[in-house]
């Protein structure tokens, strides 16, 4: 039993190699570069796969409706390499009315160019302003952010800043559908918040912190708040978390040093000036306070930009690559069902009328390799190796005693029918009754269990198309296990190793 297993398992992996480069083969001076290039490889093949269903199936295509929803998938994937391709890293800014959202971006982005003003709702519908840190210069020697922005410069990132409309100012469900379809898109969240924090901002936090994307907590207008500190603002995220019912742990949510003060469009101040001897008052604008936040993201482009590039737009190739194959067999599922018990018949067939019992083991393994690849050729999905090794053993484990009746008891039943035969000259009707009777119980768990395998490989491969060595799900996995303990990223490092179904990292 276990040797037929391996046999299986050695002949299905030499039956479908891999067709994409080893990424072990290949090293790289800078994780981030390799990271990219490696999701851009992965995004390519994935892209090329679907496409190449597409011309193959120009003489049965599908439906005008299923096209057309295969097709806005693949778009997606085009649109997710090309965002790759041109290396703009997203930033999406969320928080309640009136807590200064475009302000915060406007002191970011040196000018306003975002509008603001004294009424709430502003900002009515998400919007996008680039930050290009290309062409930046450095202002003065030994200037930092200049010196962050240079480094950022010549590895071509772009930031797009999204601004959103309050939370609180939508409809309950338009609200959850506009954050979740935006957090998705982006690489990096802004949650502002201004004073105590509220138990509805806290919801919201912890409701975008389940997008599992990297969340930075701003505290705008710390000029009419001085007394708040990181310390306090973390110790009153406690405390909301001690109270929420459903709010997921603070540890989980975030840390301390991920709490950035800042004061976007301080409040002017009355200040007293004397010219003369004459004292008058004037009304001045205190500086802005954005450098912290402005270095954070810096920081952050420069340490792990690529590498935040990369992992989204792998988690966003492999939903689009997953929601293709299960469409994809939809469309498909009944001319695989006719290809399945096709070759269940052959099998049956072909395993009952040959005496020899060992042929019986070797052709039933044949043809349902030829059945496997017949339906990866019918849905345009591969067996990766990662599948086809578990492939078997979940046949084997799955089908219990229906396979195992085949690979052992189908041994003693195709010795029975060899005795039989070769008893056939010595007492003809009787023998043949006994080789009958042989022959159509062992051809039944034959015909049956290529219907087992052909139902199980029809799950294997919807479940498989992510995987290869240069599936998304793989190379997750690897940049997952390469991150560096001090990156923003790395505490969502388990969190996203639970969603390919991975052990502990």
């Amino acid at each position: 039993m276990e040797l037929t297993s391996v046999f299986l398992c050695r002949a299905l992996t030499q039956l479908f190699p891999p067709t994409e480069p080893n990424p072990r083969s290949t090293s790289s001076v800078d994780p981030q570069e390799s990271s990219l290039n490696r999701a851009r490889s992965s995004l390519r093949q994935a892209l090329s796969r679907y496409n190449a269903f597409f011309r193959s199936e120009k003489n049965r295509p599908p439906s005008g409706t299923d096209r057309e929803t295969l097709r806005s998938d693949v778009e997606q994937l085009t649109v997710t390499l090309n965002k790759l391709e041109s290396q703009v890293v997203r930033i999406a800014v969320f928080g309640l009315v009136s807590r200064g959202k475009s302000a915060v971006l406007n002191a970011l982005l040196g000018q306003k160019i975002l509008p603001t003003g004294p009424l709430n709702g502003v900002t009515q519908a998400p919007r996008s302003v680039y930050w290009s840190l290309a062409g930046r210069e450095p202002q003065k020697r030994g200037d930092a952010e200049s010196a962050a922005l240079a480094t950022l410069a010549t590895k071509e990132l772009t930031v797009e800043f999204i601004d959103t409309p309050g939370l609180d100012e939508i409809d309950g469900q338009a609200r959850a559908q506009m954050a979740q379809d935006i957090a998705r898109q982006a690489d990096l969240i802004l949650f502002v918040v201004a004073g105590d924090i509220t138990r509805t901002e806290y919801q919201a936090l912890c409701d975008l912190r389940r997008s599992q994307k990297p969340l930075l907590l701003v505290f705008n207008k710390i000029d009419l708040y001085p007394d708040q500190t990181r310390q306090a603002i973390y110790q009153n995220l406690q405390q909301l978390a001690a109270k929420s019912i459903d709010g997921m742990q603070l540890q989980r949510l975030m840390s301390a040093n991920e709490i950035i003060l800042v004061a976007a469009d301080p409040a002017p101040m009355q200040v007293r000036v004397e010219v003369d001897g004459r004292v008058t008052y004037e009304w001045e604008a205190p500086p802005v306070q954005i450098d912290s936040l402005k270095q954070k993201i810096l920081a952050i482009l420069r340490q792990e930009g690529r590498t935040l590039l990369a992992l989204n737009a792998l988690f966003q190739a492999r939903d689009a690559e997953a929601a293709l194959a299960s469409k994809i067999m939809a469309v498909r599922n009944a001319e695989a069902d006719a290809l399945i018990w096709k070759f269940a018949r052959y099998k049956a067939i072909a395993v009952g009328i040959n005496p020899i019992a060992v042929l019986d083991l070797v052709g039933g393994t044949i043809s349902d390799l030829a059945m496997i690849r017949a339906l990866s050729e019918l849905y345009g999905l591969p067996v990766t190796r990662h599948e086809a090794t578990k492939l078997w053993k979940t046949i084997l484990l799955s089908s219990g005693s229906l396979m195992l009746s085949e690979f052992g008891s189908g041994l003693l039943l195709g010795m029975g029918k060899s005795a039989a035969a070769a008893a056939s000259g010595l007492e003809a009707s009787t023998s043949f009754s006994a080789y009958a009777g042989t022959a159509i119980a062992q051809g039944g768990i034959a015909g049956y269990g290529a219907y087992a395998v052909g139902r199980a490989v029809q799950v294997y491969l919807e479940q498989g198309c992510s995987w290869g060595s240069q599936g998304p799900n793989t190379v997750i996995r690897d940049i997952l296990n390469q991150l560096e303990p001090n990156t923003i990223i790395y505490r969502l490092r388990q969190e996203l190793s639970q969603q390919l179904g991975l052990p502990d990292l």
